[in-house]
């Protein structure tokens, strides 16, 4: 059987909060009965306690196993707390900032990328990256491994001044050699999808399927950014494939826009003639 996620960013609770949009999550949640919700940040737009625990009963309301990491937006705006106190709201209603979910088919680790000295801009330690291929090298052969961030590693692809990871290069490379084969991320409000294979050039050894894949983000599209829609993402992992299913808002419910396949290891998918 596949397992299935659902992943979940930018829900930005406190700002323009769309309840007929969050009713019908749950009935997606029952057609596509995943078996984790991955929350990438941001899931208030100013960090108050109330806007917290807002979205803290909206995901446990889904009745699903979570793990959330924050965003930039989950820290307070005002100093000196911004500084002194970032996490104390998250931590209260989460307990870390950096969660490990463990099944038998997958395991994810959060990393939090938010630093409060960076309004938009995120950064991983190197020691955060080791952390990761700590956890993974604790996982039994052929389960699947999931880092979770909030900046994102991928360009939209429309316009956005939004700037990557710090060191996006030196992150992915660091993520890949721990071991992941799925990096989720969100903070630009627009789906973008891409494949290790698709943008680096395979040497002779040949190059491991990395997906690296951004959400776009569920709460409120602003109407002077080009290329914003509520939006959310699905996985599907199979033992040779990774589908992920784009699914956005349309008014009246949620429709599925894309679906993309990715082959698991060095092996290319299987051609199905039609």
């Amino acid at each position: 059987m596949p397992t299935r996620l659902l992943h979940l960013s930018d829900l930005h609770f406190g700002r323009g909060d769309k309840p007929e949009s969050i009713e019908a999550l749950g009935r997606l949640v029952e057609d596509t009965t995943p078996e984790l919700v991955i929350a990438s940040g941001d899931l208030t737009h100013r960090g108050r306690r109330d806007q917290h625990e807002q979205a803290a009963a909206f995901l446990r309301g889904l009745g699903l196993p979570l793990l959330t990491i924050p965003g930039n937006h989950d820290i307070p705006y005002t100093f000196p707390h911004r500084v002194t106190s970032p996490w104390r709201e998250f931590e209260r209603l989460w307990g870390t900032t950096e969660p490990v979910h463990r099944s038998d088919g997958i395991v994810v680790v959060g990393l939090n990328s938010v630093r409060p000295w960076r309004h938009q801009s995120g950064r991983l330690r190197d020691e955060q990256v080791r952390r990761v291929a700590d956890e993974f090298g604790r996982t039994p052969d052929g389960a699947y491994r999931i880092v979770v961030l909030h900046h994102h590693l991928l360009g939209a692809p429309w316009r956005t001044r939004k700037k990557p990871v710090a060191r996006r290069n030196e992150v992915l490379a660091g993520l890949v050699e721990a071991g992941a084969d799925l990096i989720l991320a969100g903070h630009i409000h627009q789906s973008t999808i891409a494949e290790r294979r698709e943008f680096e050039v395979a040497s002779p050894g040949g190059v491991r399927a990395v997906v690296v894949s951004i959400a776009p983000g569920l709460g409120q599209p602003r109407p002077h950014r080009r290329g914003e829609a509520r939006g959310l993402h699905v996985y599907e992992v199979e033992a040779d494939r990774l589908r992920a299913d784009t699914y956005v808002w349309r008014d009246d419910g949620w429709g599925l826009t894309a679906v993309r396949t990715f082959a698991r290891g060095r092996e290319p998918l299987t051609f199905e003639p039609s």
